[in-house]
């Protein structure tokens, strides 16, 4: 019988994004792809270093031990790679080193996989790589250029805390359009003038409505055990203020989904919030606001909308 991967959150990441690759990286721009070859060989037993993005990973993982039949997991982690299967097999074996319960891959050598994103039913694919993360975005996929950030990780705390964006990311850039253009006056009266009308989706607005089916199941556990708490919380964190606030929550309403917080910043620094909220991972699409954020948090670029299409000469 087929393998199913239509009812669960499926995440696709490139070894860059889970695994420190900078020693790895160096020896290939400076030795070339032999040299590459042989020295992956050489350190194959010797697992990577952890990367960005490894917490995020392994705590999604960790979720589908709320599923009821272990054959049937909440969360699918699908490693898709640049590297040949040979060289990528230190990349398998460090995954099994980490004890992440990831079991399927794709190997294309020196070919980015993000063509595979809707075979594989992918709502988020993770790389360091920018130029592939651009071509999967200008393909319409969801993606993200995971930042050079800081990730410190306490191991005895359990919880998954996600942070967005919310223009760019979760919605489309419609509303950032008319900031582009009107400025803050004319973007205020826009979303009260649109206030019942809902944002087009953004890249990760489906990651998004995947995610709060993980915590539907949450509540499903949590009913039928009675000392459980919830390790899944998902915040929104934006720039926008009152009263393009309320078009926002409206927008998430309409797709069925909520945020356990909401922080409308009207221009204070994400990076202030985000050193206390302390997501294992956060989204935006513009690269000022991941300057603090990166600083502080994990951080994820989603190179979309108006704010990154190359500026007129």
């Amino acid at each position: 019988m087929p393998y199913e991967l239509d009812n669960r959150l499926v995440i696709g990441v490139a070894s860059s994004a889970v695994f420190d690759l900078s020693a790895s990286d160096a020896v290939f721009k400076s030795q070339g792809e032999e040299e590459y070859r042989k020295f992956q060989e050489r350190k194959l037993d010797e697992p990577l270093p952890k990367g960005i993005a490894f917490p995020f990973i392994k705590r999604l993982l960790s979720l589908n031990d709320l599923s009821a039949d272990p054959e049937d997991p909440l969360v699918e982690v699908v490693l898709l790679s640049k590297n040949d299967p040979d060289t990528g097999l230190r990349v398998m074996r460090t995954i099994d080193h980490y004890g992440l319960g990831m079991t399927r891959a794709i190997f294309m050598q020196g070919k980015s996989p993000y063509e595979y994103i809707p075979a594989l039913n992918i709502a988020l694919f993770l790389s360091a790589d920018k130029t592939d993360v651009d071509a999967a975005i200008k393909a319409g996929y969801p993606a993200g250029q995971v930042m050079d950030s800081k990730a410190d990780d306490d191991e005895a705390d359990d919880t998954l805390r996600i942070a967005f964006d919310f223009d760019g990311v979760l919605a489309g850039d419609e509303s950032e359009s008319v900031m582009q253009t009107s400025g803050l006056e004319g973007f205020h009266a826009h979303e009260v003038k649109n206030v019942a009308q809902p944002h087009n989706p953004g890249p990760l607005k489906e990651f998004f409505v995947r995610i709060a089916k993980i915590q539907s199941e949450e509540e499903k556990y949590k009913a039928q055990n009675a000392d459980y708490k919830n390790r899944l919380r998902v915040s929104i964190v934006t720039a926008r203020s009152a009263p393009s606030h309320e078009r926002a929550l409206n927008t998430l309403k309409s797709w069925g989904v909520m945020a356990n917080d909401a922080f409308f910043l009207g221009g204070i620094e994400k990076g202030r919030v985000l050193a206390v909220l302390k997501p294992h991972i956060f989204f935006d699409d513009q690269s000022g606001h991941l300057k603090a954020a990166s600083a502080v948090v994990p951080s994820v670029h989603i190179p979309f909308g108006v704010t990154n299409q190359p500026k007129a000469q």
